[in-house]
């Protein structure tokens, strides 16, 4: 594997979770102002899936660029378990 691990999900994942770290900065601010607890949990709920599909995004993407280079060429009937493994992940 190279040394260089950047990806071209890379640029949307970091603009993502820039948006999320600001985001989280309004939720502190929220929280020190004493809003509501069912507010702060909505923006919360929506800081976590935002991070949860940045890693969802990084991880895909691994294994789309990094274990396809790690495994290399295979015939057909030995990248099947490859593939099943990278559609299961989508999943978690």
């Amino acid at each position: 594997m190279s040394a260089d691990h950047h990806h071209p999900t890379h640029p949307a994942i970091i603009k993502r979770l820039k948006r999320s770290e600001g985001h989280l900065r309004s939720i502190i601010a929220m929280i020190e102002s004493h809003r509501p607890c069912l507010d702060i949990a909505q923006q919360l709920h929506a800081v976590e899936k935002a991070i949860c599909q940045a890693k969802k995004t990084l991880i895909q993407d691994h294994l789309d660029n990094c274990l396809e280079e790690a495994i290399g060429t295979l015939p057909r009937d030995k990248r099947r378990p490859i593939d099943e493994f990278k559609e299961i992940t989508k999943y978690l």
